[in-house]
């Protein structure tokens, strides 16, 4: 008999274990620290704590527990707060299996056994690790909420203060139209609003209460769960007791808002990836947001931005590895849903911290105008010879044609379209005059862009204000 099988004999569930009175044999210590997750769940030590006293309370009002042995329990519950703050909190391994079991040890200790002992009349695990979830969530959600709303207001006002710079509009990553710079940032602004909407429903679709559906059929001591629930801050209740505790969706639609979240950040990561090289050189990193090479002293790599491009990855893995791990599950509660504790903290510290580090890249990046407007070349004004055609009621397929043919014989004469004669132009279609040399010019191309969304002057500014109404009053079209 191997070691471990003579400890998992000889030894009992410790008295503390919160299911440990049905089992007569102590677990594989392999068992046991593959069960645990105090390692994990230790990050909601504070929503525990609340959802406890508030539990607590519930049972004072429902004359469980006395005025005073509920006032024990506070006290208790602040004194082991206070030492997790301080770092002070003394893990037992083999003891604390999860947080709950924690606390509730540590209480006992503080206050005694006979009261704490009450506690957890009526409340299960199942109850109490869905609502601890649901508030660290809800509350770190609030968090990056406000970063976002910073990588916003970098955004806008980049844009405002850069909109006279013009670089080219890329499709398949082939020069495609002349754009203003602030057009192409408030295209990623667009996106990022639309993640701020998406993180105030999914927010709002959390802020339920599971507390007092017990392990899955409800609590037979008639206590208050609306007075819980408003308490913790939530909106309204869970409807169903064997929903409440096996309902994980929650987690899913912040993992899936992330990985929507994080493909914009990817996007966005991987333009400035291109524009930041020597190739481009659209824009310049900071130092703060780049790293060198071991080998080759001239390297300056965009690190930063690599980073939230593979992290974006991670994300997505992620979101379909817990709804994976969901899937098929049977109805209530299933140890399989640990799997989300610490999926949801990876996924919350990723978010937190690539906003953060994003808006640290967009606002200490330089730009390089002079790059900008070396790259726009005049075939990019090739769509500008077709709709001044069309004005002289031209069908656009045939303007289409005709300056694909003036394409042509630009690259047949080795010169740019811009450096072709009003003759040369009128020997592809006679309709060309004289004024088609307004045709060529960026700025000129870029103002006439005048409908709602475009990139002329007063279009872009539309945008700016419109983000700058969603900072405001969270309220934004599409």
């Amino acid at each position: 008999m191997s070691g471990s099988q003579k400890q998992t004999g000889e030894s009992k569930p410790a008295q503390n274990k919160l299911w440990g009175g049905r089992f007569t044999g102590g677990l594989d210590p392999l068992m046991e620290a593959y069960n645990e997750s105090l390692s994990l769940d230790k990050a909601f030590y504070a929503e525990d704590i609340d959802g406890s006293i508030a539990w607590a309370r519930a049972n004072k009002n429902a004359g469980i527990l006395t005025e005073e042995e509920f006032k024990q329990i506070e006290r208790g519950f602040e004194a082991v707060r206070k030492e997790w703050e301080t770092d002070s909190f003394e893990i037992k391994p083999g003891v604390d299996e999860d947080i709950h079991t924690a606390n509730e040890r540590r209480l006992g200790e503080i206050i005694g056994p006979a009261i704490a002992g009450k506690l957890h009349t009526g409340r299960s695990r199942n109850d109490q690790i869905a609502t601890d979830l649901r508030l660290w969530v809800r509350r770190k959600l609030l968090e990056i909420k406000d970063h976002l709303i910073s990588l916003l207001k970098v955004i806008v006002s980049r844009a405002e203060n850069d909109i006279d710079l013009l670089l080219p509009g890329y499709t398949h990553l082939q020069r495609a139209q002349p754009v203003r710079w602030s057009h192409w940032l408030l295209s990623y602004g667009s996106c990022f609003a639309r993640d701020f909407r998406g993180l105030k429903y999914v927010i709002e679709e959390l802020n339920y209460s599971p507390l007092g559906s017990g392990a899955l059929s409800g609590n037979v001591f008639d206590i208050d769960r609306r007075a819980i629930a408003q308490e913790l801050g939530f909106k309204d209740l869970c409807l169903n007791s064997m929903d409440a505790v096996s309902d994980r969706d929650f987690l899913l639609k912040t993992m899936g808002w992330g990985s929507d979240f994080m493909m914009h950040v990817s996007r966005i990561a991987q333009d400035l990836c291109i524009y930041s090289s020597q190739e481009f050189g659209f824009v310049k990193l900071a130092d703060a947001y780049s790293t060198g090479s071991s080998l080759m002293p001239q390297k300056k790599n965009p690190d930063a931005l690599e980073l939230l491009r593979g992290k974006s990855g991670t994300m997505h893995g992620l979101h379909s590895g817990f709804r994976v791990a969901l899937n098929s599950l049977p109805s209530c509660y299933n140890k399989d849903m640990q799997e989300g504790t610490s999926a949801i903290l990876t996924t919350i510290h990723l978010l937190t911290t690539s906003t953060q580090i994003l808006t640290g890249v967009l606002s200490t990046l330089s730009t390089s105008p002079a790059a900008m407007a070396h790259a726009l070349e005049p075939s990019m004004l090739a769509t500008e010879l077709a709709d001044y055609l069309v004005r002289k009621g031209v069908p656009f397929r045939e303007t289409h044609h005709i300056s694909g043919r003036v394409v042509g014989l630009a690259e047949k004469e080795g010169k740019g379209m811009d450096e072709l004669t009003v003759a040369q132009l009128q020997g592809v279609d006679k309709r060309f005059e004289s004024d088609v040399r307004g045709c060529f010019d960026y700025e000129a191309a870029v103002e006439r862009r005048t409908a709602e969304g475009g990139t002329a002057r007063g279009r872009v500014m539309e945008q700016v204000e419109a983000l700058k109404v969603l900072l405001e009053t969270g309220k934004v079209g599409g």
